[in-house]
């Protein structure tokens, strides 16, 4: 893990110069092995390397996961370290990951019909 001291100072891992991803959490979160989970399983489907995340300790929203900088919740990732509730699903992550390589977005995660 990276302390926000280290990350201040040094680019996330990317693909391609395309994706970003942090994974910020405040110490012992209890949130944080699921998200990891979620994150992970994500990533792997869509044959990312584990390595274009990287995970950030500090006083942050937590767990909170920014792909190339944005929130995947639709908060800023800044902020007072509080208790996240609202945790990322994987479909969610995929299109967020997705969406940053520039590929379509997951129409499953996005609950849109191709119809529409």
């Amino acid at each position: 893990m990276t302390s926000a001291a280290d990350a201040a100072g040094a680019e996330a891992e990317t693909l391609d110069g395309r994706v970003r991803v942090e994974l910020r959490s405040v110490p012992d979160c209890p949130n944080l092995a699921s998200t990891q989970r979620t994150l992970h399983a994500a990533l792997a489907d869509l044959g990312l390397p584990l390595a274009v995340a990287i995970e950030v300790v500090g006083d942050y929203p937590s767990p909170s996961v920014l792909v190339n900088g944005v929130d995947m919740m639709g908060g800023s990732g800044d902020g007072a370290a509080v208790c996240r509730l609202d945790l990322p699903s994987e479909g969610s992550i995929r299109a967020a990951l997705r969406q940053a390589m520039g590929a379509a977005p997951d129409i499953a995660a996005t609950g849109q019909n191709l119809a529409d």
